[in-house]
Order: structure tokens, then C-alpha cells, then sequence
């Protein structure tokens, strides 16, 4: 019986794992027909930034080689998750004067491009 418990209680643990690589690989498919136009992950040129470790850098600043808006230089904002969502779901609400145009208005097609960023 405890044999049984302590796998009942190890494929729990392992579910929000396989959402997350689901989650993930459904946003790699998402960035590559909404975002890859624009966006890369290397120094490759691109009308918009590398996002490469995007996931916790201070907006404006993660591609050196990318000269930002200064709307987003000067917002003082961090990527973080919470942030990032608010950014794709409408940037310029968030950042009025960004250059970003492109929206993620579904919440789900947001968040599988967010756990797919943050593998990056």
C-alpha cells in the first residue's frame, strides 16, 4: 500500500512537468508563426530583438546589439512572467510609445509562448 501512495504521489508530482514541456513545445510552434518573424534567439538580424534569457532581464537591455525604443528603455520594467504577459497581451497599454506591435490576445497562446521563453 505505501509502495502505492509513494507512486500515486510521484506521478502528481510529475504532471505539472509534462503540462509545462506541453505548454512549452505548443509555444515553440506559437513563436515560430507569430514571433520568429521579428524575433530570434542568437545574433542573427532580426527587425526586433534577440530573446534569448529574456525570462528576468530588465526591459530594453536583454540585445545589446538592438537599439530599443526608448519608451521600453525607460519603463524600468523586469520580464518576469507576470510582466510579460501584460506586455504581449497589449504593449502598448503597458508601454505606451513601444515599438512592439504584434498582441497575444489569447491568455492560453500566451502562456504556452511564456513557458516556452523561459526554456530559452
Amino acid at each position: 500500500m505505501l509502495k502505492q501512495l509513494a507512486l500515486v504521489a510521484l506521478s502528481v508530482l510529475a504532471v505539472p512537468s509534462l503540462a509545462a514541456a506541453q505548454d512549452a513545445a505548443a509555444g515553440e510552434k506559437l513563436f515560430q508563426t507569430r514571433c520568429s518573424t521579428c524575433h530570434v534567439f542568437d545574433a542573427a538580424k532580426k527587425p526586433g530583438p534577440s530573446l534569448a534569457h529574456v525570462v528576468g532581464a530588465k526591459a530594453g537591455s536583454n540585445d545589446a546589439a538592438f537599439k530599443y525604443s526608448k519608451a521600453l528603455t525607460n519603463a524600468g520594467l523586469t520580464w518576469d512572467e507576470a510582466t510579460l504577459g501584460k506586455y504581449l497581451e497589449a504593449p502598448s497599454k503597458l508601454v505606451p510609445g513601444t515599438s512592439m506591435a504584434i498582441s497575444v490576445p489569447n491568455p492560453t497562446e500566451r502562456a504556452s509562448i511564456l513557458a516556452y521563453l523561459k526554456t530559452k
